[in-house]
């Protein structure tokens, strides 16, 4: 998984079928999308429940490009292992989910996968300032984490700060909650490169009708262009 800050659409299949993951993410691959977001939320730290790691160890046969793991649970680190082995390229812990996020990121990494951090909307981009040399992405979250459709926090000014902290670093910078074509421009103009979007790629679009993933992808990336 090379470095790029090419901007990248990272449909999350928390909007998906979840009768029909496998055939979904062929779909919206073949549509265009450049990595498949899971979200993975316990009930604990967030107020809803999704995936474990069987259900990714299930999908990860589908998906050709990335296996992109956010993990919205605490406490983390018993897990890394096992969305590691399931097939996780990326996998994100919070930095609000324990004391020890340090431990976490490295943990991720000697597991084999990319690390990322993310931080809920209240969380200032400075939790991350001495993270910086052992995280591969930085999550900005726009909505409050648990569940998918809620309204966008327009948080352009932290994703702005993270930029100048990174510097030169080859680290992304995901958005994550409220990703549409109107809202997308100024992320990325503030120095986001992942774009993690839900309903509003599989919104109007099904497994016998993926025409319109390609489309409202497409809306996104010419609307960032």
């Amino acid at each position: 998984m090379s470095f790029d800050r090419s901007v990248k659409i990272a449909p999350s299949i928390l909007s998906a079928d979840f009768a029909n993951f496998g055939e979904e993410i062929r779909c919206v691959e073949a549509q265009g999308a450049d990595w498949i977001h899971v979200d993975v939320m316990d009930g604990h730290f967030v107020p809803n429940i999704t995936f474990g790691p069987s259900t990714c160890a299930a999908i990860r046969p589908h998906i050709l490009t990335v296996m992109d793991v956010h993990l919205m649970i605490a406490p983390v680190d018993p897990y890394i292992e096992a969305f590691a082995e399931a097939g996780a390229d990326v996998i994100t812990a919070h930095v609000e989910a324990g004391a020890h996020i340090h431990r976490s990121l490295q943990a991720i990494r000697a597991n084999g996968a990319k690390a990322g951090v993310a931080l809920n909307p209240g969380t200032p981009a400075s939790a991350v300032a001495h993270l910086l040399e052992i995280a591969d992405l930085v999550c900005v979250m726009t909505v409050n984490p648990g569940f998918g459709g809620q309204s966008f926090i327009p948080l352009e000014n932290k994703v702005a700060e993270l930029r100048a902290m990174i510097g030169d670093r080859p680290i992304h910078i995901e958005i994550d909650g409220g990703v549409t074509s109107l809202t997308a421009p100024g992320l990325v103009r503030a120095g986001a490169d992942v774009l993690v979007a839900g309903s509003s790629v599989f919104k109007g679009g099904s497994v016998s009708n993926p025409a319109p993933y390609g489309a409202n992808i497409n809306a996104i990336r010419a609307a960032v262009a």
